[in-house]
């Protein structure tokens, strides 16, 4: 059985969402897993979003583990967490000494991990960009994708390393954004500015919110099937390396990881993976 860690700073429904999801497919047995620990940098009665989802986590009966980085920095002397990130990382670690995960999902934690972190855990990290895709915030990215007037996104997973979402892909997926539903709000942007128009209406433009809600569909189900591939086996993840089932290195038979997209889009379809 596959044991997981899960690594989300809880801030929104986002976080609750995934947890929802991969505790649903595990219960009903789409997943041969079980959630070892969460582990949360806040702490309970540091902020409304992160408390529901420590009730969530008490719900499913998962042991929690938080360590307020917020606290951490005022403790340590404050300035940015960059100078604290690898000491916050070591007592992170030291809490979580018992635990033996064989992956770790990071599901909406908004921490940079510290060297020591990706060296001691095979770190799933969610990004909402295609492999060769942008960086960054999934906010940043789609207003990359709208000034650079994409058609298409994505989403993959990658093993987390020092170097910030360009860690060895594990799986990805296509999501078109242009065509049925999309063109009216691309219409939107002719003749105008992505930063103009980010800093008048924000997050609130129709095209911003239609590409974000593409890849909010698919993004549980793409970090579903590619736990499902290391449960099976079809892919094995050591902290530095990812290989598929034969043993090979996933970067010389599928440089872009596993390509996910018919089976995740079967399942929005079907309304379930399996």
């Amino acid at each position: 059985m596959l044991r997981i860690g899960w690594f989300a700073t809880g801030r929104g429904e986002g976080s609750r969402g995934l947890l929802r999801f991969i505790h649903e497919a595990i219960d009903e047995g789409r997943l041969h897993a079980n959630i070892e620990f969460v582990f949360s940098n806040r702490e309970p009665g540091e902020a409304e979003g992160s408390d529901e989802f420590f009730d969530l986590v008490r719900s499913y009966n998962l042991p929690l583990v938080t360590l307020s980085s917020s606290r951490y920095r005022r403790e340590h002397g404050g300035g940015s967490m960059a100078r604290h990130r690898l000491g916050y990382d070591r007592e992170a670690i030291r809490l979580l000494q018992h635990y033996r995960p064989d992956v770790c999902a990071l599901a909406g934690y908004m921490l940079i991990c510290s060297g020591e972190m990706c060296r001691r855990y095979p770190l799933l990290n969610l990004h909402g960009a295609l492999p060769d895709g942008p960086t960054g915030t999934w906010q940043s990215v789609i207003w990359q994708l709208i000034d650079s007037r994409s058609k298409q996104t994505g989403a993959m997973i990658h093993l987390a390393t020092e170097q910030v979402d360009r860690g060895p892909v594990l799986s990805h997926c296509v999501v078109p954004i242009t065509g049925d539903g999309f063109d009216q709000d691309w219409e939107g942007l002719r003749g105008r500015n992505a930063a103009d128009i980010r800093d008048a209406e924000g997050e609130d433009f129709p095209l911003f919110q239609r590409i974000r809600e593409a890849g909010y569909r698919r993004e549980p189900y793409l970090l579903l099937e590619t736990l499902r591939a290391v449960a099976d086996g079809r892919l094995r993840v050591t902290p530095e390396i990812a290989l598929d089932g034969s043993g090979h290195p996933l970067v010389q038979t599928h440089p872009s990881g596993l390509p996910l997209t018919e089976q995740i889009e079967a399942a929005l379809a079907s309304g379930k993976i399996g």
